[in-house]
């Protein structure tokens, strides 16, 4: 049998961020803070925005749904934002054909509901029109104006003129009292349970008929559509309306138009040359938004619950506690007690586990975390008795065995087994709790030859005894 032969961890080239910590627990009392998680669908989903940048900047823990990795997802068109840099408006910046393959998707979801077309068109009419620019009151409510009276005395109006490239002119930009006041960005967080979701509708007057049939659809089928009804006063909803303003809140977005023009001049022989294209942005509410979350693994969910104690995960309303986690877990994924015991170990000697699917393995293990390393090992974790016999999840022939070898080379890493050692008079009903952690040993080796047997850390850490 050949010498093993481990390499270093290989720094990526270009970093452009700065490593923060490696948990999202600090050393003081006064560091610490509980994020909340919920259950949606056998997956683990963070929907606030600041336990979201705790969780995955301090640690790397979870995914994007909609980006690579870290969860900066923007429906604004880069390449749009670079052309109209000289706005400095703060808002998402989409096209038009987009704006209107979101309008259609809302029309989808409106007709799903039972509306009938003529209440479908005056819904989305009217939520689709041109707006101002929405500007924030001193109570934090986001409001937009009918006109450009409402924006007060020095206030520009929204449409943004700008010519083509074939005849250059001056973006009219909005005056500073409209910066100031709150030209935001768009909110991106929502409820992933409903995702895709549409936003709050309009606070335009509508026909009785379809204000009534708007609002009883909203109450039956628990989320948010375009169909501007309003919401009854009350204490109960001002409360529910405080909990979940920043949900609910309408995200306006910026839609480039093209409109044509004729200039006055004698020849008409060149009428069609003498037509300008001038593009303009507009403000509108966007009437299907798509939200952001970041989605947890159920070994890094659990992890952070029961290792670290910083995270609640809710079904529903009521918590979950840790043996209700990990009997739940166990059911959604008959491996979850393997793959934990695996990343646990990782995780205490100051590796970043992430999913291994790519490369058909469990883990893939980061230094630091992947914005800093390539990966340097992908994992296959196993769980085994005291003589290494058991049902293995995935027995390997020498022949897949080399294969899967070859693949984790020819993208730079080492294939690394993971065995986990229970004792042979453990019972079932051992393995039923986390407590059967205590007991289990590790021996991790890579392709060539193994190394020696190692008793885990188990148990919850705290802030004072991290390792």
């Amino acid at each position: 049998m050949a010498e093993a032969a481990f390499h270093p961890p290989r720094r990526k080239r270009r970093v452009f961020e700065c490593y923060q910590a490696p948990f999202p627990v600090g050393a003081g009392e006064g560091d610490f803070r509980m994020c909340r998680a919920d259950l949606v669908n056998n997956s683990v989903v963070v929907r606030s925005p600041e336990d979201m940048d705790q969780l995955y900047n301090k640690g790397y823990f979870g995914k994007g749904i909609l980006s690579r990795s870290r969860p900066v997802y923007s429906i604004s068109d880069p390449s749009l934002v670079s052309k109209w840099q000289g706005a400095n408006l703060n808002m998402p910046i989409i096209t038009s054909k987009k704006y209107q393959r979101r309008v259609q998707w809302a029309e989808s979801v409106l007709q799903e509901q039972g509306f009938d077309s003529c209440s479908v068109t005056k819904i989305l009419e009217s939520y689709t029109r041109p707006l101002e620019f929405p500007f924030v009151e001193k109570g934090g409510a986001e409001q937009a104006g009918d006109s450009c009276s409402t924006m007060g005395p020095n206030a520009e109006c929204t449409e943004l003129s700008r010519q083509s490239s074939t005849d250059t002119g001056n973006i009219v930009t909005s005056s500073p009292e409209c910066q100031k006041e709150g030209c935001q960005k768009a909110s991106t967080e929502g409820d992933p349970a409903s995702d895709p979701m549409v936003a709050l509708g309009s606070e335009e007057q509508e026909p009785a008929d379809v204000r009534e049939t708007a609002q009883v659809s909203c109450q039956k089928h628990g989320f948010h559509v375009p169909c501007g009804c309003k919401a009854e006063e009350g204490p109960k909803q001002e409360s529910c309306n405080s909990a979940k303003s920043r949900e609910r809140a309408p995200e306006y977005v910026l839609v480039q138009e093209e409109e044509s023009s004729l200039c006055p001049e004698e020849d008409s022989a060149h009428e069609q040359e003498n037509f300008v294209k001038k593009e303009k942005l507009v403000c509108r509410r966007n009437p299907f938004r798509i939200f952001e979350y970041l989605q947890l693994s159920l070994e890094e969910a659990f992890f952070l619950v029961y290792a670290l104690g910083c995270l609640s995960i809710y079904y529903g309303e009521e918590p979950l506690t840790i043996l209700k986690l990990w009997e739940m877990f166990s059911e959604v994924k008959p491996s979850f007690k393997t793959t934990y015991m695996a990343y646990h170990y990782f995780r205490s000697k100051g590796w970043v586990p992430k999913v291994g699917l790519k490369y058909g393995t469990d883990f893939l293990l980061y230094r630091k975390g992947p914005p800093f390393y390539h990966a340097s090992y992908s994992v296959i974790a196993e769980l085994v008795d005291d003589n290494f016999k058991g049902s293995l999840r995935r027995p390997l022939s020498w022949m897949s065995l080399s294969g899967l070898n070859r693949t984790t080379v020819n993208a730079s890493k080492e294939l690394m087994l993971c065995y986990l050692i229970r004792p042979s008079n453990m019972t079932e009903e051992e393995m039923a709790t986390p407590e059967c952690l205590k007991r289990i040993k590790v021996q991790v080796s890579n392709y060539f030859s193994p190394l020696p047997v190692l008793t885990l850390p188990w148990g919850c850490w705290t802030c004072n005894n991290l390792p």
